[in-house]
């Protein structure tokens, strides 16, 4: 598959003048050209600049990342996945099962399995210590050519199914706690977690207002004008330039300067911005869990 230089951004998470710089100084990628000379990148080209982020926020200094080999970058990733081998044989089971029913594209024995996960664990459980290493994994897998893009997707969509039949089960009559704004910024577009915490949150009783991902600012606030919500929640995982994602949280902090703003995410990232005075990090979901039970919803 031919991918543009923008292509690579919003796949990676990389700024095009990041990809660019690491071209030039340490020659990170080898673009190809097309007949009418322009240039082009592979599927190749966007895992070795994905190993390279992942090296990167591992703390191995750029230059480095860039100067490894395709079998050196794989030796490492081959490490990490045998380290996502659950130490829990019940969770464990879960997961390469699932894993291989995936890979078979057999949704009925895929999606009865994880029926079965959630029964004997409760969602949240199930979540924690199975859907959401087994995404993990998966991702790990394709930079390895262990797997295609289809069987990402066609997991995460199961995944994503139940956690919406989850959603659907909890009764609206129940939820008579404080407002919470869930949405992803306009550059971001996996929902997964997003919907794990609307799961988590109606689950707890509050009322739970879900805009979904890539919703622009304008439309942010055209939904709070409407909902006044008390809390809002987003996720902020790709990777980007430092002072573009403190505008971002400096904007957000002001606009709704009266609401509780809390976020998750890239925590290599997160951690080196500094927070508005209403915008609060959790970093796991367990820290989130105490956030609720606390009140401070």
């Amino acid at each position: 598959m031919k991918l543009s230089i923008s292509n690579l951004e919003q796949l990676s998470g990389v700024p095009i003048h990041t990809i660019r710089i690491w071209e030039r100084r340490y020659n990170a990628l080898e673009p190809q050209r097309s007949s009418g000379g322009t240039r082009f990148y592979t599927d190749q080209d966007l895992k070795r600049l994905l190993n390279i982020v992942s090296l990167q926020q591992a703390g191995i200094k750029i230059s480095q990342a860039c100067a490894l080999s395709g079998a050196q970058m794989d030796a490492m990733l081959e490490k990490d996945l045998n380290t996502s081998i659950s130490s829990n044989a019940g969770h464990e089971f879960y997961i390469s099962q699932l894993l291989k029913d995936g890979i078979e594209y057999n949704e009925l024995a895929f999606s009865t399995l994880l029926d079965r996960c959630i029964n004997d664990y409760g969602m949240l459980e199930c979540y924690t210590e199975v859907m959401f290493p087994l995404l993990q994994r998966l991702g790990l897998m394709w930079r390895l050519d262990h797997i295609c893009p289809a069987h990402e997707h066609f997991i995460a969509a199961i995944v994503r199914q139940k956690l919406m039949t989850a959603i659907g089960s909890t009764p609206l009559t129940e939820q008579t706690g404080s407002t919470w704004l869930l949405f992803l910024p306009e550059d971001e577009g996996h929902d997964i977690p997003l919907l794990f915490a609307s799961f988590l949150l109606r689950s707890h009783g509050f009322k739970v207002v879900y805009l979904g991902e890539r919703v622009p600012m304008t439309s942010l606030k055209e939904a709070q004008s409407v909902v006044h919500a008390e809390n809002l929640l987003f996720f902020m995982v790709r990777q980007r330039p430092i002072g573009e994602a403190s505008d971002y949280l400096s904007e957000l902090g002001k606009i709704f300067g009266e609401s509780n703003i809390y976020l998750a995410g890239n925590s290599r990232l997160i951690n080196e911005l500094e927070l508005p005075t209403n915008v609060t990090w959790f970093s796991s979901i367990s820290a989130f869990k105490q956030i609720l039970s606390s009140g401070n919803g």
